[in-house]
């Protein structure tokens, strides 16, 4: 089944272009020139993923985002940008952005990168316990909605803690060690989470809150 993608771009050309390219490879689209017609097309239609400028007139993508999130809208979003570096890339992240692509791009890049946050975001939403996202190979924080802080994770850590979580609640062998350490960062950023030792097996990941224990 095709995904559904909704543009929100003021610039009319730009979002011509994107539908064209977008429908060419197969995703339905919708389109939206302003954040606040966007924000009444959300109020009927559930996209599987948005595509946002983020400089827009009117209110702006990244203000706009934070609303959405707010909102308790979790739909995936990449986010179009002219404005580079890291801080720019922070600031999109932390206001609920799954991804943040900058211009000009290929429309191949841009394909490729919507395909991986709507996969990533559905399989979120099956696998990860409550505050938990792996976006982009690293595990982020979530609170209120938005993605906004990567957890620190040694090489053998994040592999174990993307065992633990495909899906949650598989039993895991692991060095006693690695466990030990990965226990306890999360218990320092996440106190709903906790690892447990299942003797002679290895290590589960388990939500204490008793949302995503599966």
């Amino acid at each position: 089944m095709n995904k559904t993608v909704l543009i929100i771009d003021d610039d009319d050309m730009l979002r011509a272009s994107l539908s064209k390219g977008l429908r060419d490879n197969g995703f339905n689209i919708i389109s939206a020139e302003s954040a606040e017609s966007a924000t009444s097309m959300l109020e009927r239609i559930s996209p599987d993923g948005i595509v946002l400028d983020r400089m827009m007139g009117g209110t702006d993508g990244l203000t706009f985002l934070k609303k959405l999130r707010e909102s308790g809208n979790q739909t995936p979003v990449i986010m179009l940008t002219a404005m580079t570096g890291p801080d720019n890339t922070i600031d999109g992240l932390s206001g609920g952005a799954n991804d943040y692509l900058a211009k000009p791009f290929q429309i191949r890049e841009l394909i490729l990168r919507l395909n991986n946050i709507i996969k990533t975001a559905n399989t979120n939403a099956k696998n990860m316990p409550k505050g938990l996202n792996f976006i982009d190979n690293e595990f982020f924080i979530s609170t209120d909605g938005a993605t906004s802080q990567i957890i620190s994770l040694s090489a053998e850590e994040k592999k174990l803690l993307q065992n633990l979580t495909a899906p949650t609640g598989n039993i895991v062998p692991a060095a006693p060690m690695v466990a030990k350490r990965l226990r306890s960062k999360l218990n320092i950023v996440l106190s709903n989470l906790d690892i447990i030792t299942i003797r002679g097996h290895g290590y589960k990941l388990i939500d204490k809150s008793g949302q995503s224990d599966n």
